[in-house]
């Protein structure tokens, strides 16, 4: 017995087909035309690189190179940092935690870099503890690992990228140094004393340079510029993180040794949202790291950004194409290993975590106009690229959204690893092939 189908169902059914087809020819076009582009860049074709290239709506993979091969992520892992931070916090950092015993008021540190940075106005700890009537203890202790990241390089001891993690940071754990009417001055008194003028400093430019194990900052004999103004890390040490709360609270703190209880109350500082939008805009090292000691502080006694590390993979990304090298929170050390694949999953789960793209695209370096890929594009005040890159020497990569023309939101990572020329090449031939997707698809 046949049925018949109504007029109205067989236009449908027409129409969906239609539409079906015209998809996939727009997909099986597009990859033609990216793999031709890719195949006759010679920018490209000089050194190792992945490409991963999707439609989060459709659910579909439109184009990939190597995107399952392992690449060094640099800064494209605060993507993980990220995304660690969406499931794991609530809407605030927690910055202290604290009780209160008789007349005393003993507090513990949980790494929220967001306590006196200089770049955030999060004053709510420091107003906690400046008004509080009680005899002020700090317990330290629950930050047990090393002041630098695994594989860091240790040669970029004095750059302001690499400031030391600890479970208490003040100041950024940086010394401004800069030129006050002709004569050097630290913005932290307590290092005045260490500002030592060095005869025997050559070369060019004027630079202060700490001394690998102590707080002394050596500076060349010439005259200091004008304008001139240099972050540096300094060497912290729990006695250092007391010095400079004495100092910046006006009061007396003590140390105690004591173990935090489970019942400690929290003390929130900034909104989560504004600490990750820094972290990601400028690519901020400092804050990656010590974000990972913050969501350590959410499940257990010990800061400890290895123990969060295997939680996120083991709770949140068993399922990604690749089983990444995770070490650091940051990117800093080269001995993380992601896929452009794996990349491309984290910004889908991303991507769905906030459900608001509006909200997700103002976090992130915006092409042309805002963040590490302000220079990376043309200027623009209508910018199609939303994306966290990665850069050490003699690599360079990208992660992130794509708006086309028509419309479409696409998710792409570009990994650029080994190549030896300019890092300026290598940035305008990404750019020129993101714009020819943003006008093709």
């Amino acid at each position: 017995m046949s049925v018949k189908i109504p007029g109205y169902m067989q236009s449908v059914f027409v129409l969906l087909t239609l539409l079906l087809f015209e998809s996939c020819s727009v997909r099986q076009q597009m990859e033609k035309n990216v793999g031709r582009f890719i195949k006759d860049s010679p920018v490209l074709n000089d050194h190792v690189f992945g490409f991963s290239l999707a439609d989060p709506d459709q659910n579909e993979v439109i184009y990939q190179k190597d995107a399952d091969k392992y690449f060094i992520p640099a800064s494209n892992v605060k993507l993980y940092t990220f995304y660690a931070g969406l499931k794991i916090l609530s809407d605030s950092i927690p910055s202290l935690r604290y009780i209160e015993l008789g007349d005393s008021l003993i507090f513990w540190g949980t790494g929220d870099p967001s306590f006196l940075k200089r770049r955030m106005q999060g004053d709510k700890v420091l107003s906690f503890l400046s008004s509080s009537s009680k005899k002020l203890f700090f317990a330290p202790g629950r930050y047990a690992g090393n002041v630098y990241g695994q594989g860091w390089a240790w040669d970029d001891y004095n750059e302001d990228t690499q400031a030391e993690i600890t479970e208490l940071p003040v100041m950024d754990n940086l010394v401004a140094v800069q030129n006050k009417q002709g004569k050097l001055h630290t913005d932290l008194p307590y290092f005045q004393g260490g500002l030592v003028r060095d005869s025997t400093m050559k070369g060019k430019g004027f630079t202060v340079i700490r001394s690998t194990k102590t707080n002394e900052f050596n500076y060349p004999p010439a005259a200091a510029p004008n304008d001139f103004m240099q972050l540096i890390p300094y060497q912290t040490s729990t006695l250092i993180t007391l010095k400079l709360l004495r100092d910046t609270l006006h009061r007396d703190i003590e140390l105690i040794s004591r173990r935090m209880p489970v019942n400690a109350k929290t003390v929130y500082n900034m909104k989560s949202e504004d600490v990750f939008r820094e972290m990601l805009l400028p690519s901020d090292n400092f804050i990656a790291e010590q974000l990972l000691l913050v969501y350590a502080n959410q499940f257990q006694q010990e800061l400890s950004g290895t123990d969060v590390i295997r939680y996120v993979l083991d709770k949140y990304l068993k399922n990604l194409p690749q089983k990444p090298r995770w070490v650091d929170g940051s990117g800093l050390s080269r001995m993380n290993l992601f896929s452009p694949a794996d990349m491309v999953m984290l910004l889908k789960m991303i991507d769905k975590e906030i459900n608001n793209r509006e909200k997700l695209f103002s976090m992130l370096p915006a092409g042309g106009q805002r963040g590490t890929l302000k220079n990376a594009y043309p200027k623009t005040d209508h910018p199609y690229v939303f994306a966290k890159t990665g850069t050490f020497s003699n690599n360079y990569n990208q992660s992130g959204y794509l708006v086309t023309k028509k419309g479409r939101t696409l998710i792409f990572s570009f990994m650029n690893n080994n190549f030896m020329r300019p890092i300026a090449e290598i940035k305008a031939e990404m750019a020129r092939m993101m714009g020819y997707i943003h006008e093709k698809y």
